[in-house]
């Protein structure tokens, strides 16, 4: 099934009481770890861009002060779902007296590496914001979105974004928009498990981002994931038989590039079906923010 983003643009209009709205699929382009502080977090450089593939989330305002999560996740109490969660958090730091009826129609492979649960958590504070009348602003949201996750603020902005620091110092940049094919070995990957990992590279150099821009893009994880996970490592050496490869964040999805989408289509044909893939197009402005008219 085909689940690239297709819609009009115009601004929705801020009484309608139901749509569905993007969970938007995010890529490292690219990921350097700087150093390893004291406290144990990883000051790293990395490339945020968007996708026109992901989740859908459906909301439905209430007039009494209940959220509701449909579907229950396997083995995700709905009260620990980010959906959930995100919601809940925005009403009570607002003082809201509304609820929601919320529907997460889940597309992107859990554990993957693609943002998704940062995007649907991200979704559902952009848009009970809205839907809500809070009026709160993208900052106020973003510093809420962060207690929920490092990537949220992405997402709650809808800018493709160079990422320093911890993943908290945000520069809006525009890289190339190419069509990827995206794909997911049938293993999973804990990020804990990479960054503990004592072979890691964490004295990759600080670079400007227009140094950065201008050399060929690559991953400081992906050694280690090769080395551990023989399912990444073989398939990413399929990849790049036909364009360039890596993998995004920690994994396990990876991804190889292509300047045209009948080409990653081409390629995506090859794969066996067991491999759970797509392909999409990155966008520099997340599709939320584009069905939202809130593109700057």
């Amino acid at each position: 099934m085909n689940q690239s983003y297709h819609f009009n643009s115009a601004v929705l209009s801020e009484n309608a009481l139901q749509q569905r709205y993007p969970c938007p699929a995010k890529l490292n382009l690219f990921l350097y770890i700087n150093r390893q502080r004291s406290d144990g977090y990883h000051e790293l450089q990395t490339l945020f861009q968007f996708l026109d593939y992901g989740d859908w989330l459906t909301v439905d305002i209430r007039n009494d002060t209940q959220i509701n999560l449909t579907p229950h996740l396997d083995g995700v109490r709905p009260e620990h779902n980010l959906v959930y969660r995100a919601a809940r958090l925005l009403q009570q730091h607002s003082g809201c007296r509304f609820g929601a009826d919320l529907h997460l129609d889940k597309v992107l492979p859990m554990g993957g590496g693609l943002g998704g649960g940062s995007s649907n958590a991200a979704t559902a504070l952009v848009v009970l914001n809205q839907l809500w009348q809070l009026n709160l602003d993208l900052g106020s949201l973003a510093k809420l979105g962060l207690s929920l996750g490092a990537d949220v603020p992405i997402f709650i902005y809808g800018n493709a974004a160079f990422a320093e620091g911890v993943g908290e110092e945000l520069t809006a940049c525009y890289p190339e928009e190419k069509w990827y094919l995206v794909a997911k070995p049938n293993v999973s990957i804990a990020t804990a498990d990479i960054f503990a990992d004592p072979a890691l590279p964490r004295h990759t150099p600080k670079k400007s981002l227009t140094t950065l821009l201008k050399q060929e893009f690559s991953n400081d994880c992906e050694k280690i994931v090769r080395d551990h996970y023989p399912e990444v490592e073989h398939l990413l050496n399929w990849l790049l038989q036909y364009a360039p490869a890596r993998l995004t964040g920690t994994g396990a999805c990876v991804f190889a590039e292509f300047d045209n989408k009948i080409a990653a289509q081409q390629v995506c044909k090859q794969l066996p079906n067991t491999i759970n893939a797509f392909v999409a197009r990155g966008m520099n402005h997340s599709p939320l923010h584009i069905l939202l008219g809130k593109t700057r």
